[in-house]
């Protein structure tokens, strides 16, 4: 028999956000995962891709959100084959990761954003919270440590970015809420993506900008030193 304590629900926290720029999407993502107080990865890819040139950020229950990018890069494999092509359009692997999280959502704890570049609509960005809603959006953000940086993602950001400024603005925004939001931490993990390119960056913890009140980590473990009492 389970115990009270094992019953418990597994409190899980992250950060993961999407922006659009002019030709393509930047995808942001912390990289701890957490297990109520417990940090469990220190160096998680919350970024998972779907299919050529799309993306899938997760944030929620990590078992649940691997199973959803692995069904959805199943069906849009598939789906690619069955047309001939390469990949799939950004707004058919956002329904397809919707379908599953609406299906399933009565024992799902599964909040992501499917992001990336086609052909047809050039950079998309949607986000699909608990519940499986779809809505197609210019930017989005989510996990724990969103609350903490809403404000400053709907002042700073603007149409039209260039692919510096939005990689910057994606980078600026993932670090503050690491500062806050003690679920999120570690690196700052970064996919770009449009027509020429995809690539996956990161900024180490220890080059992640410190901000107010927070002690900058040494990257070691810190010396103590033993006073005698007298």
């Amino acid at each position: 028999m389970m115990n009270k304590k094992s019953q418990e629900e597994v409190l899980t926290g992250t950060t993961i956000m999407a922006c659009t720029y002019e030709g393509g999407v930047v995808l942001g993502a912390d990289s701890r995962t957490s297990s109520g107080s417990y940090v469990a990865n220190r160096a998680a890819d919350k970024i998972t891709k779907c299919c050529d040139r799309v993306y899938l950020c997760r944030s929620g229950s990590a078992a649940h959100t691997q199973a959803v990018a692995g069904y959805a890069n199943l069906y849009l494999n598939q789906h690619a084959v069955e047309l001939g092509q390469k990949g799939c359009s950004v707004k058919t692997a956002a329904n397809i990761v919707k379908e599953i999280a609406y299906t399933n959502k009565q024992w799902m704890n599964a909040g992501m954003i499917v992001a990336g570049w086609d052909a047809k609509n050039k950079g998309k960005v949607f986000v699909i919270p608990m519940g499986g809603t779809l809505m197609d959006v210019p930017f989005a953000v989510g996990g724990s440590g969103s609350i903490y940086i809403n404000a400053f993602v709907d002042r700073n950001w603007k149409p039209e970015m260039t692919k510096d400024e939005c990689k910057a603005f994606v980078r600026k925004a993932v670090s503050l809420a690491i500062s806050r939001d003690g679920s999120s931490g570690g690196v700052v993990r970064t996919v770009t993506v449009d027509e020429h390119e995809e690539v996956k960056e990161f900024v180490p913890g220890n080059e992640v900008p410190v901000y107010q009140d927070e002690i900058r980590s040494t990257g070691g473990v810190p010396k103590v030193e033993f006073v005698p009492v007298p």
